[in-house]
Protein backbone atom coordinates (compact mmCIF):
# COMPACT_ATOMS: atom_id res chain seq x y z
CA UNK A 1 0.00 0.00 0.00
CA UNK A 2 1.34 3.18 -1.00
CA UNK A 3 1.51 6.41 1.80
CA UNK A 4 -1.61 8.20 -0.30
CA UNK A 5 -3.76 5.19 -0.03
CA UNK A 6 -2.46 4.99 3.57
CA UNK A 7 -3.58 8.27 4.40
CA UNK A 8 -6.70 7.98 2.58
CA UNK A 9 -7.62 4.73 4.94
CA UNK A 10 -7.31 6.58 7.84
CA UNK A 11 -8.92 9.95 6.59
CA UNK A 12 -11.42 7.46 5.69
CA UNK A 13 -11.51 5.68 9.37
CA UNK A 14 -11.31 9.04 11.42
CA UNK A 15 -14.02 10.63 9.04
CA UNK A 16 -16.41 7.79 10.33
CA UNK A 17 -15.47 7.06 13.52
CA UNK A 18 -15.87 11.08 14.10
CA UNK A 19 -19.07 11.40 12.63
CA UNK A 20 -20.25 8.26 14.31
CA UNK A 21 -19.60 9.63 17.57
CA UNK A 22 -22.17 12.85 16.75
CA UNK A 23 -24.61 10.64 15.75
CA UNK A 24 -24.42 7.55 18.06
CA UNK A 25 -23.37 8.75 21.63
CA UNK A 26 -21.51 6.42 23.53
CA UNK A 27 -24.08 6.03 26.14
CA UNK A 28 -26.01 4.37 23.88
CA UNK A 29 -23.27 1.56 23.00
CA UNK A 30 -23.01 1.32 27.12
CA UNK A 31 -24.57 -1.43 29.04
CA UNK A 32 -27.59 0.41 30.70
CA UNK A 33 -26.70 0.73 34.95
CA UNK A 34 -29.53 -0.43 37.02
CA UNK A 35 -28.52 2.11 39.86
CA UNK A 36 -31.74 0.32 42.01
CA UNK A 37 -30.50 -3.28 41.72
CA UNK A 38 -27.16 -2.12 42.50
CA UNK A 39 -28.43 -0.19 45.55
CA UNK A 40 -29.80 -3.22 46.80
CA UNK A 41 -27.12 -5.60 46.06
CA UNK A 42 -24.93 -3.17 48.61
CA UNK A 43 -27.93 -2.82 51.20
CA UNK A 44 -27.52 -6.93 50.93
CA UNK A 45 -24.08 -6.99 51.39
CA UNK A 46 -24.80 -4.95 54.54
CA UNK A 47 -27.05 -6.66 56.14
CA UNK A 48 -24.92 -9.89 55.59
CA UNK A 49 -21.63 -7.86 56.53
CA UNK A 50 -23.29 -6.68 59.65
CA UNK A 51 -25.11 -10.57 60.36
CA UNK A 52 -21.29 -11.45 60.75
CA UNK A 53 -21.23 -9.91 63.88
CA UNK A 54 -24.50 -11.57 64.99
CA UNK A 55 -23.19 -15.03 63.70
CA UNK A 56 -19.67 -14.43 65.88
CA UNK A 57 -18.22 -15.60 62.64
CA UNK A 58 -15.27 -13.38 62.18
CA UNK A 59 -13.93 -15.57 58.88
CA UNK A 60 -17.01 -14.48 56.83
CA UNK A 61 -16.43 -10.68 58.11
CA UNK A 62 -12.88 -10.58 56.55
CA UNK A 63 -14.39 -11.78 52.93
CA UNK A 64 -16.31 -7.98 53.43
CA UNK A 65 -13.44 -5.89 53.82
CA UNK A 66 -11.25 -4.78 50.90
CA UNK A 67 -7.25 -5.14 51.35
CA UNK A 68 -6.83 -1.31 50.73
CA UNK A 69 -9.59 -0.44 53.31
CA UNK A 70 -9.37 2.08 55.90
CA UNK A 71 -11.47 2.45 59.21
CA UNK A 72 -11.81 5.17 60.94
CA UNK A 73 -12.32 4.53 64.57
CA UNK A 74 -10.24 5.59 67.55
CA UNK A 75 -7.29 7.98 67.23
CA UNK A 76 -5.76 6.94 64.10
CA UNK A 77 -6.91 5.43 61.37
CA UNK A 78 -6.86 1.56 60.46
CA UNK A 79 -5.12 0.96 56.99
CA UNK A 80 -5.42 -2.00 54.73
CA UNK A 81 -6.78 -5.34 55.87
CA UNK A 82 -4.45 -6.84 58.18
CA UNK A 83 -4.76 -3.58 60.48
CA UNK A 84 -9.06 -3.62 60.13
CA UNK A 85 -8.67 -7.73 61.23
CA UNK A 86 -6.32 -7.09 63.99
CA UNK A 87 -8.52 -4.03 65.60
CA UNK A 88 -12.14 -6.11 64.95
CA UNK A 89 -10.73 -9.36 66.15
CA UNK A 90 -11.71 -8.49 69.78
CA UNK A 91 -15.09 -7.99 68.57
CA UNK A 92 -16.04 -11.27 67.56
CA UNK A 93 -14.07 -12.93 70.75
CA UNK A 94 -17.45 -12.72 73.16
CA UNK A 95 -20.12 -14.80 73.21
CA UNK A 96 -21.85 -12.26 72.46
CA UNK A 97 -22.36 -9.52 70.21
CA UNK A 98 -20.98 -6.06 71.40
CA UNK A 99 -22.98 -4.06 69.00
CA UNK A 100 -25.21 -4.10 66.33
CA UNK A 101 -25.87 -2.58 63.22
CA UNK A 102 -28.54 -1.91 60.01
CA UNK A 103 -28.46 0.22 56.86
CA UNK A 104 -31.02 2.46 56.50
CA UNK A 105 -29.49 4.59 53.22
CA UNK A 106 -27.97 2.86 50.56
CA UNK A 107 -27.08 5.10 47.39
CA UNK A 108 -24.68 4.19 44.36
CA UNK A 109 -23.17 6.28 41.83
CA UNK A 110 -24.36 6.32 38.09
CA UNK A 111 -20.86 4.44 37.35
CA UNK A 112 -22.02 1.63 39.41
CA UNK A 113 -18.67 1.28 41.11
CA UNK A 114 -19.00 2.93 44.01
CA UNK A 115 -21.89 3.29 46.96
CA UNK A 116 -22.42 4.70 50.08
CA UNK A 117 -23.93 3.01 52.79
CA UNK A 118 -25.09 4.55 55.78
CA UNK A 119 -26.98 3.40 59.24
CA UNK A 120 -27.43 2.93 63.12
CA UNK A 121 -25.53 1.20 65.73
CA UNK A 122 -26.87 -0.17 68.69
CA UNK A 123 -25.00 -1.46 72.07
CA UNK A 124 -25.78 -5.44 72.87
CA UNK A 125 -28.79 -3.70 74.89
CA UNK A 126 -30.43 -2.26 71.60
CA UNK A 127 -29.56 1.47 73.08
CA UNK A 128 -28.75 3.72 69.69
CA UNK A 129 -24.74 4.65 70.29
CA UNK A 130 -23.10 5.50 67.20
CA UNK A 131 -24.01 5.80 63.36
CA UNK A 132 -22.08 4.32 60.79
CA UNK A 133 -21.19 5.79 56.91
CA UNK A 134 -19.81 2.75 55.10
CA UNK A 135 -18.29 3.18 51.14
CA UNK A 136 -18.18 0.13 49.22
CA UNK A 137 -15.96 -0.37 45.86
CA UNK A 138 -17.50 -3.16 43.52
CA UNK A 139 -14.29 -5.18 43.07
CA UNK A 140 -15.74 -7.74 40.19
CA UNK A 141 -19.72 -7.79 38.94
CA UNK A 142 -21.57 -8.22 42.23
CA UNK A 143 -18.76 -8.68 44.77
CA UNK A 144 -18.83 -5.50 47.13
CA UNK A 145 -16.08 -4.83 49.73
CA UNK A 146 -15.91 -2.06 52.53
CA UNK A 147 -13.35 0.61 51.55
CA UNK A 148 -14.08 3.32 53.79
CA UNK A 149 -15.95 2.74 57.44
CA UNK A 150 -16.49 5.38 60.20
CA UNK A 151 -19.45 5.21 62.82
CA UNK A 152 -19.63 8.79 64.99
CA UNK A 153 -21.23 9.38 68.37
CA UNK A 154 -25.31 9.06 67.97
CA UNK A 155 -26.80 12.58 69.06
CA UNK A 156 -28.89 13.19 72.38
CA UNK A 157 -32.38 14.06 71.56
CA UNK A 158 -34.05 16.75 72.22
CA UNK A 159 -36.48 16.80 75.01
Amino acid sequence: MDSISEFSLWKTISYTIFYSSLFFPTGLFAAEIDVESLEQQVRNTEIAFAQTMADRDFVAFKKFVSRDTVFLSGKSPSRGRDQVENLWKAYYQEEKAPFSWRPETVVVLASGNLALSTGPVFDRSGNLTQYFTSTWRQEEPGVWRIIFDKGDRACEPDK
